[in-house]
């Protein structure tokens, strides 16, 4: 079941916490950056990114989880996390398609490591094209994605 989640509250932000750090620490290994930002992240910083969090439950168990800002008619995806003890099961595709229904969207718009080709293949599989590699530093380049949606 997919449910939005109050992030404000200390414990639904430590419940996505424990889905996202083994799900980046996957990333960081699959693109050889240890350093990955998301990595960093606590409860607290959670709690304040001013995202809009969508989980994916098995009976109560937070098993993934989507977050992202919405400006005008742009949906700008800030994270899909899936734990990796529940990869493979079609999560992030299912938080994907629910937040792709919302109303009043055009477009939608997300980045990834570069050298993450699970999630390249992801998005480019579901109608997103690249637009952009971004270098952030010597060990990680991002790329820009969008999708225009025609609801």
């Amino acid at each position: 079941m997919i449910k939005e989640i109050n992030i404000k509250d200390r414990t639904a932000a430590e419940q996505v916490l424990s889905v996202q750090l083994p799900a980046y620490k996957i990333e960081a290994e699959i693109i050889g950056c240890p350093d990955l930002p998301p990595l960093k992240d606590t409860a607290a910083t959670l709690q304040i990114t001013g995202e809009t969090f969508f989980g994916y439950f098995i009976v109560e168990k937070l098993c993934g989880a989507i977050s992202f800002k919405e400006k005008n008619d742009i949906l700008d995806i800030h994270r899909l996390i899936v734990h990796p003890e529940h990869f493979r099961k079609g999560i992030a595709q299912k938080l994907l398609n629910f937040i792709e229904r919302r109303q009043m969207i055009k477009k939608m718009v997300v980045t990834t490591g570069s050298k993450n080709t699970p999630a390249v293949a992801f998005y480019l599989k579901n109608g997103f094209r690249e637009v952009e590699k971004i270098d952030i530093n010597e060990s990680l380049t991002i790329s820009a994605f969008e999708k225009y949606l025609s609801n």
